[in-house]
């Protein structure tokens, strides 16, 4: 697999399965009815932050985009949002990303990530976090409505970059810079 910075042309292979993991509404909270041009704007980051893409066989199968959790004082803490097609789940591409984002915040200088809005009820995702070292700080409940499940809580999940290895399950990524 190979994870390299997303190019414009890219937004045209992303789209599809962004718009279908939004209107499944199970993860994200973006509006349903989301425009390419609103969600291409909202996902393709900019610097200091970068969208990426996971190349399987020449075919764009995820996305995640970093970036700092907030400006200014925060900065210094990542965050981080991943989509992986339907189609590619349970291939690893979900974790070779998350690898990815983590090593890449800790060699860019970042202390820190922080998620602030996990559903509660994506139970791989938060499995594949816990797995990596993330911690749930708090959960607010009922703070996402869920498409199948009504409202549910989401949590707020965290983990230091100082001193700490990122488990690395695929050795083929490729180092992005910073930028």
């Amino acid at each position: 697999m190979l994870i390299r910075p997303a190019e414009a042309a890219d937004w045209e292979s992303i789209w599809p399965f962004f718009r279908e993991i939004v209107t499944i509404g199970e993860t994200y909270c973006y509006p349903d009815q989301i425009t390419s041009e609103s969600a291409r704007s909202s996902w393709m980051t900019e610097a200091p932050g970068i969208t990426v893409v996971a190349e399987l066989e020449g075919r764009i199968v995820g996305s995640a985009r970093i970036g700092p959790n907030r400006d200014g004082r925060g900065a210094h803490v990542a965050t981080a949002a991943f989509m992986v097609d339907p189609r590619s789940q349970g291939e690893g591409v979900g974790r070779a990303l998350a690898e990815f984002t983590l090593d890449w915040a800790r060699t860019t200088g970042y202390r820190a990530m922080q998620f602030n809005a996990v559903v509660a009820t994506n139970i791989g995702a938060v499995s594949l976090w816990k797995s990596l070292g993330f911690e749930i700080l708090a959960t607010v409940p009922e703070a996402f409505d869920h498409a199948a499940d009504g409202l549910v809580g989401l949590h707020i999940m965290y983990r230091s970059l100082l001193d700490r290895p990122i488990l690395r399950s695929e050795s083929s990524m490729r180092r992005v810079p910073r930028g």
